[in-house]
């Protein structure tokens, strides 16, 4: 049994993002899934001076501890401006200056969502291409588009039927690839 932790990139209290890595982490079977929330960790703006004044914060090494017990991560990112959110990039930040390959050895599914019809698109790929820099492997990625349309928050799924298709497909293979 694997454990694979499940978080969204996104500060906020409504984020559709968390609400998708929500309902990705109630679709595993036969393995371990623990969904958190970014906002627990409490890490300011990233800045050397920070860093070197005050070092790395008991919150950052709590996280830092759940990414590396983790065997895998599932990761739903937000967009702002055609870029992940400020936010996101600042967790990025944080992590690899405690340790440069912080994602050593981790297999990841990376989603997105947004209300446009692109579904974060470029957030996703942005994140696809960072995050083997911090030694994670990318198996897999989906985006969901036109989140309101496509995503029901009554039943907590994805009401689009090919997508959902789509979505089954794309974590079935993740769960194969992370049991090998």
């Amino acid at each position: 049994m694997k454990k694979i932790l499940f978080f969204a990139g996104s500060n906020s209290s409504k984020s559709i993002n968390h609400k998708l890595v929500s309902f990705a982490s109630s679709q595993i079977a036969g393995h371990e899934a623990e969904l958190i929330k970014l906002t627990d960790y409490e890490l300011p703006l990233f800045g050397e001076d920070i860093e070197r004044e005050k070092g790395y914060s008991v919150d950052l090494k709590m996280l830092y501890n759940k990414i590396k017990e983790a065997d895998a991560l599932v990761v739903s990112v937000n967009e702002h401006n055609g870029m992940v959110s400020a936010y996101f990039k600042n967790i990025l930040d944080w992590l690899s200056r405690l340790d440069r390959n912080f994602l050593e050895g981790k297999k990841v599914l990376l989603m997105s969502t947004s209300n446009g019809k692109r579904g974060a698109a470029l957030a996703l790929e942005y994140t696809k291409n960072i995050l083997p820099r911090f030694g994670a492997t990318v198996v897999e990625s989906f985006s969901i588009p036109s989140y309101s349309e496509n995503f029901s928050e009554e039943t907590n799924s994805i009401s689009n039927e090919v997508l959902l298709l789509g979505f089954t497909d794309v974590l079935q293979n993740f769960v194969h690839q992370i049991e090998q």
